[in-house]
């Protein structure tokens, strides 16, 4: 079996450099796959460092750069792991999951390898061992604290703890031991590919918030800079009032999602945020998942010119 490895940084590639200046992206790919010394066997590894960001720092340029390598490598490999930071991972799996046949496994840490107890050589072993396995022959999976997500669900959690990757309602695909996969559910069919975009060109897609009280101003100054808008809705996919009456002039495509960690969006309540009210407008689209996820999607389908084929229908009430 062969494996590729790519390195972007995060904190599965950072230290602490003395001076008080905070951790950062030091280590490199090879680095990575030399602290964990049973890899090879496993697989047979080959190492690239594509980019050294952290993860709250990371870019649709280095997405896209990662996709084009991902594909690239493909045909020669059997699986591709891609070691990342954590508080953008599950958004770079899900842009992988939607431009690359994979399979690819992101993997990454929630401790440096210059702390105790540090969890990235565990993780990328499991990364590797998932990458390798025959079961896996297509999409985007995330590897983190000996389980195995689907890119399509899964989200960060927790901000420190070492279990911070979860399924909210699908849960994980596969645990590891020692020595097995336990397999909880055959990994989910691969989607139709969106093309990758270029990587200086992506579209704008900004995401407006709502919450008590918010009012016009956040989503006009997102429509003057947006090519397509996100709004992080409460509950079932609802807005403010005064959100709901500029969304519904807004002349762009809007994309709905809930703020909340699990469920649904579904138009049930009217007035003028109500999902129900917003789901009458022809521009206005609802998704089952994160907002950040949705982002992710948007972006490449207004790329594509393809909105209405991600989102026609999504989550309307069905018989």
């Amino acid at each position: 079996m062969r494996v590729h490895v790519i390195a972007t940084g995060g904190t599965i590639a950072s230290t602490e450099d003395g001076d008080e200046a905070g951790a950062a992206p030091s280590l490199s790919g090879d680095d990575l796959v030399e602290a964990v010394p049973d890899l090879e066997s496993f697989a047979d590894i080959t190492v690239e460092s594509v980019a050294s960001n952290p993860g709250f720092d990371m870019s649709p340029a280095v997405c896209a750069r990662v996709a084009e390598r991902v594909r690239a490598v493909t045909d020669d490999v059997d699986g591709v792991v891609v070691t990342h930071g954590t508080d953008t991972l599950a958004e770079t799996a899900h842009y992988l999951d939607l431009t690359t046949d994979g399979p690819v496994v992101v993997t990454g840490a929630q401790r440096r390898p210059d702390e105790l107890g540090s969890d990235g050589p565990t993780n990328l072993r499991t990364a590797v061992r998932a990458a390798a396995h025959d079961r896996l022959d297509a999409g985007a999976f995330v590897a983190f604290d000996e389980e195995l997500h689907a890119a399509a669900t899964v989200q960060k959690s927790h901000t420190s703890s070492l279990d911070t990757f979860q399924s909210p309602e699908a849960g994980p695909i596969a645990r590891f031991t020692r020595r097995r996969v336990h397999w909880h559910r055959d990994p989910p069919a691969a989607d139709t590919l969106l093309p990758v975009p270029d990587p200086e060109s992506h579209p704008t897609v900004p995401i407006v918030v709502s919450a008590s009280g918010v009012g016009r101003d956040a989503f006009t100054d997102a429509e003057s800079r947006g090519d397509a808008i996100v709004v992080a809705g409460t509950g079932l996919g609802n807005t403010t009032g005064a959100l709901g009456e500029t969304i519904a002039d807004a002349d762009c495509p809007v994309v709905i999602a809930s703020r909340c960690y699990a469920g649904p969006t579904e138009p049930v309540y009217g007035t003028p945020g109500g999902a129900a009210t917003l789901a009458n407008y022809d521009h206005v689209r609802f998704a089952h998942g994160t907002p950040w996820a949705a982002r992710i999607e948007l972006v490449l389908a207004v790329a594509a010119g393809r909105v209405d084929e991600r989102f026609e229908g999504f989550d309307e009430p069905s018989a």
